[in-house]
């Protein structure tokens, strides 16, 4: 079992920054991806970004540009800097685990608020 815990979100004016964490811990692989998804109300949880235990990276088309994505593999660390926020970006925060063994399994964070004000 990998255990997430995230930190970070909050209430931020339009124009202004955040950053998120997520600390796996646990039963962790040495091949994974970590990521951000998020879920706004009323809409299906979409995928933010995502990097590999390589360091690969996948970003949404609405958040490039203005959110980065980084990791700490000796800290099993995934960070989300969040720039230049929208309204639109207010959301609930889910840190994703997915790790690659003999089966491909997924973790899930219990979710952080980030709401922008605008």
């Amino acid at each position: 079992q990998v255990q997430l815990v995230e930190s970070g979100g909050g209430l931020v004016q339009a124009g202004g920054s955040l950053r998120l964490s997520c600390a796996a811990s646990g039963s962790t692989f040495s091949l994974n991806v970590m990521g951000w998804h998020r879920q706004a109300p009323g809409k299906q949880r979409e995928l933010v970004a995502v990097i590999s235990s390589a360091g690969t990276t996948t970003y949404a088309d609405s958040v490039k540009g203005r959110f980065t994505i980084s990791r700490d593999n000796a800290k099993n660390t995934v960070y989300l800097q969040m720039n230049s926020l929208k309204p639109e970006d207010t959301a609930v925060y889910y840190c994703k685990y997915r790790a690659y063994d003999r089966l491909i399994n997924d973790y899930w964070g219990q979710g952080v608020q980030v709401t922008v004000s605008s």
